[in-house]
Parts: C-alpha cells; structure tokens; sequence
C-alpha cells in the first residue's frame, strides 16, 4: 500500500494550514490518475467532486490542521525551528497515526532539496517506520497520483474550514496577502486598534509592512 501527503495554505496571512495523508492501493492510484492531474487548476466544483471520489475509494485518510500560532512559532523559531520543519513533523505524526501498512509514502516538498526535507520527516517516525520507502519531490502532486489526491483532500478541507471561520470573523477573502480585500480586513482592524484575532498569522511580513504603513 502507498500514500502521499501534501499541504493547502501555506503561504495565506489568515487561517490554517492543512496537511492530508491519503492511502491507497496501486489499482485505485492508477484509476485515480487521470482525474486527479493538475489538481490546482481544478474548480472548486470540481475538488469538491473528486473529494467524495477520493474518500469513497481510499483505505485511510488522514488530516492535520496546523493553526496560525503554531505557524507563528515555526517562523519566529530559532536555527532549524522553521515552517519547512514544523511541516515534516505533521507529515510524520500522519505517518505514525496510520492504521493501514504502508510501505512507500510520496510528500511533496517544500524544500528545494527534497532529501533533506524527507530526513526531517524521518527524524519524527517511529520504530519500523523509520524503515519505509519515503520519496519527497518538488511538485509532486504532478508526478504521483497519491499526493494529487493528498493535495485535493487538503483544499477541500481547508476551504471548509476558511468558510467557517468567514463566519465567524467576516468576509476576510482568500487570506492570502496579494488578495485586496484580505488586505483591507486587516487594515481595518489595524486603524481601529482591535486585537487581532487568532486567524491571523502574525509572524508574516504582510502584516508587519501593514502595521508600519508601508
């Protein structure tokens, strides 16, 4: 059995960022091939379609959502204490929460260099797992239909959870920092001095240049 993983919202400045693990069986990744390619340029009609396929045919599915202090944490961390790291470490707590033998997981890798972002995941496996076949790429979700899968599961799921928080917070856009109206929410609540909410993740330099006027 194989699985992949991979990340959704990275880089937004409000809301979390999730990581899915999803297993399946070479048939299964195989017939999936075709319908998960180019994941990110699918609709999110579309992701939310081959989300119910993936969940209908996977052995296991697996996710983590990393909450903005926790992101805050990694990249205001010191020496090798940074996002790539905290990255690898949920990558491996997905690993060692499988209940289905795996014996090769493909990641994708936010590290230029893959093998040094797979060694940091191999450094949080335990007993036999430390053991199995882990190929990290660039832009794996091109190349293995598992982490095509992983990636469409995790923006599903972070869109869900985006929806809700816009709920609860107000319309704050996509939460990345190039969105104009992401931007204004957090001017908005800069002016008029309010704390900012737990969505925000402060440690990025989006916010900082909007706190200092530039």
């Amino acid at each position: 059995m194989e699985a992949g993983i991979d990340e959704a919202g990275r880089g937004p400045v409000i809301g979390p960022m999730v990581v899915a693990c999803v297993v399946l069986k070479p048939e299964v990744a195989r017939a999936l091939q075709r319908l998960v390619k180019d994941s990110k340029l699918l609709s999110p009609q579309a992701r939310r379609r081959i989300y119910r396929a993936i969940r209908a045919v996977a052995e296991e599915v697996r996710i983590r959502v990393v909450e903005p202090r926790e992101i805050d944490a990694a990249v205001e961390g010191r020496g090798d204490r940074n996002l790539n790291y905290l990255e690898a470490r949920v990558a491996a707590e997905l690993i060692n929460s499988l209940r289905t033998e795996v014996d090769t997981v493909y990641v994708d890798s936010p590290d230029p260099l893959p093998e040094r972002f797979a060694g940091l995941i191999k450094l949080h496996l335990r007993g036999e797992l430390q053991e199995l076949k882990l190929v990290a790429a660039n832009h794996a979700d091109r190349l293995y239909p598992h982490v095509a899968a992983a990636s469409i599961v995790a923006k599903v799921e972070r869109d869900r959870v985006v929806e809700e928080l816009k709920r609860l917070y107000g319309d704050f856009g996509s939460g990345y920092p190039s969105d104009p109206k992401t931007r204004r929410f957090l001017h908005e609540l800069l002016r008029e001095g309010r704390p900012l909410p737990p969505i925000v993740r402060k440690s990025w330099a989006t916010l900082k240049k909007l706190s200092s006027g530039t």
